[in-house]
């Protein structure tokens, strides 16, 4: 076989592979290969200028973890199950975001296959997998990842991430993988050793930017582009998420994400199936999401943050932060007509003006929540809504994310109000990083009135431990009855909503403020919703009730009685 890597940087270089090192060609474009007797299952290293081995950059396994040798990995000996797998559409579908070591007692590929029947039962559609690409220590959330085309060895090898991915397809269930460009891990991050991957003319929260629009930066625009191919051709992935893009700094006349979504376009023809790519960006920029015949990059969707901040502060009344530019009902009714509520307006939190009109785009371009990694795990204690609200405003939460104009996003154990938090854990070796880390987040957390001794440690193994679902609490009450709420607002929603019903100019709602009563239209359905701690009657057009949170709504002829703090979903006249 024919080893290559880029590595402008180096004087020279060889490939350690089988007890022996063979010095490596150089070729143009600050390439290197070099011919072995190497074969699937071999390790092997990279010396650079005679220094210690590196593993290569593009690893596709990693079983010793970041600073172990690479593994030859021959993508085509896996047999696939899955042919003329197609996956059902992102506008009709439930998305439901996991993490691989948390999802199951064991954390593996391997265990998470034995749940996703419960995903089939809920009504789930696609499987979207926080990162699984290979990270310092056992145990993280993913998104420090370093060797980005290896699947962490933690979680299984990579036939059975494939394993995995083939066994939602057989069940019908497409997968979105999370994939982070922004910026690498501070551990075990070689790339440097190699060619110029960052580049200091932009910062991030997490360091140096990748450089994109720089000197070199064609090849390390290519290990990218490279890396999204691999995971939709090689791993059968049906789309991938794109971590915080408004971190990824790109000035050039194309920019990196146009390029990416122009090429999964190519490999979506290419495959003869359906490939989506989604962003998560807080800019509120239509600009990705639109067409590139509209000057936009073409991706097909982005998760909707502000949807999730007017209905979290409307039902908790938290308001510190960026909570404090959300909380009241109009806030809430101009996301459920428009997307986002900050489309241009003054932001009291950023203290200026901020976003653009998504006018023209559809519902179902936003990914929207209640409850997801980031809103949970950033938070000091890591608590879900199970923990700040009551079992009112929890079925409320549920049933206006799934009857609002959107594709849905449900975070694991949500539907059942899982017990469990979900914390924000690390395992770095380095105990320089792992202090670092620690100290870090308690003082983040100390200028919010917290004590240090209140936070979690994200390097304690206990930490991590209790992010874990507890299956068995589903059987038990209130978890049940959880479960089954959810369980009819899905099917409603599936039986009841259709694409059409998703357009954003036909959205219809009505709130009083004062009083706090919301009611807003999707297609045939009336949903109304009493926020208040008092019963009382308002003018509708409802027919039959569908489906209640509790008891005590009336229908009457032109308004509707509803208790306090519900929510009900019925028929139109």
């Amino acid at each position: 076989m024919i080893f290559r890597v880029w590595a402008p940087k180096a004087a020279k270089i060889a490939v350690e592979c089988n007890g022996l090192v063979v010095p490596m060609r150089k070729e143009s474009g600050g390439w290197y290969s070099a011919p072995t007797k190497g074969s699937a299952g071999d390790d092997y290293s990279y010396l650079i200028d005679d220094q210690s081995s590196t593993p290569d950059p593009r690893s596709r396994w990693q079983p010793g973890g970041i600073h172990g040798r690479s593994r030859v990995l021959d993508h085509s000996h896996f047999r696939w199950n899955d042919t003329d797998w197609q996956a059902p559409p992102l506008a009709t579908g439930l998305a439901y975001e996991l993490h691989v070591g948390t999802f199951t007692p064991e954390g593996t590929f391997l265990s998470t296959i034995d749940r996703l029947d419960h995903l089939v039962n809920l009504g789930v559609t696609h499987v979207e997998l926080m990162p699984v690409n290979e990270f310092s220590g056992s145990h993280g959330w993913g998104y420090d990842s370093v060797d980005i085309f290896a699947p962490h060895h933690c979680y299984g090898e990579p036939n059975h991430l494939k394993q995995l991915v083939g066994a939602c397809h057989t069940r019908g269930l497409a997968v979105i993988a999370d994939v982070v460009y922004n910026h690498y891990g501070p551990v075990g991050n070689y790339l440097e050793r190699f060619g110029p991957y960052f580049t200091d003319r932009y910062t991030t929260p997490w360091g140096r930017a990748v450089n994109l629009d720089g000197p070199g930066s064609d090849e390390v625009r290519r290990f990218f582009c490279d890396h999204a191919l691999m995971m939709l051709k090689d791993y059968h992935f049906d789309g991938l998420r794109l971590d915080a893009v408004h971190s990824i700094f790109d000035y050039s006349a194309i920019n990196f994400m146009e390029q990416l979504a122009s090429e999964i376009d190519a490999l979506e023809q290419e495959l003869g199936r359906d490939l989506i790519l989604i962003a998560e960006s807080d800019l509120n920029d239509p600009k990705l999401i639109r067409s590139p015949e509209l000057g936009g990059y073409g991706l097909d969707a982005q998760w909707n943050d502000d949807f999730h901040h007017a209905l979290h502060t409307v039902l908790t009344g938290e308001a510190t932060g960026y909570y404090q530019d959300f909380g009241t009902l109009a806030s809430l009714a101009k996301t459920l007509q428009n997307a986002w509520v900050y489309d241009g307006c003054y932001s009291k939190f950023r203290d200026r003006h901020h976003g653009r009109s998504p006018h023209g785009l559809s519902g179902h371009q936003f990914v929207a929540f209640s409850q997801n990694h980031d809103q949970i795990g950033n938070r000091a204690k890591g608590e879900r809504s199970s923990h700040l609200m009551d079992a009112d405003r929890l079925k409320i939460a549920a049933a206006m994310l799934l009857t609002a104009p959107f594709v849905p996003m449900l975070f694991q154990g949500e539907e059942w109000a899982a017990s469990s938090p979900f914390l924000y854990f690390t395992d770095h070796q380095d105990p320089q990083l792992g202090d670092a880390v620690r100290e870090g987040r308690r003082r983040e957390f100390a200028a919010f009135g917290w004590r240090p001794e209140e936070i979690p440690d994200p390097q304690a193994h206990e930490t991590f431990m209790r992010s874990k679902l507890d299956w068995s609490e589903i059987a038990g009450s209130p978890h049940r009855e959880m479960l089954d709420w959810y369980r009819g607002l899905v099917k409603l929603r599936r039986e009841r909503i259709s694409p059409g019903d998703l357009r954003l100019e036909t959205a219809t709602v009505k709130y009083d403020e004062k009083n706090r009563w919301l009611a807003y239209e999707r297609g045939s359905l009336e949903i109304l919703c009493n926020l208040s701690d008092r019963p009382m009657t308002v003018g509708s057009s409802a027919r039959d009730l569908l489906l209640a949170s509790k008891s005590g709504f009336r229908v009457n002829d032109g308004s509707v009685a509803m208790p306090p703090m519900s929510i009900a979903i019925a028929d139109k006249r």
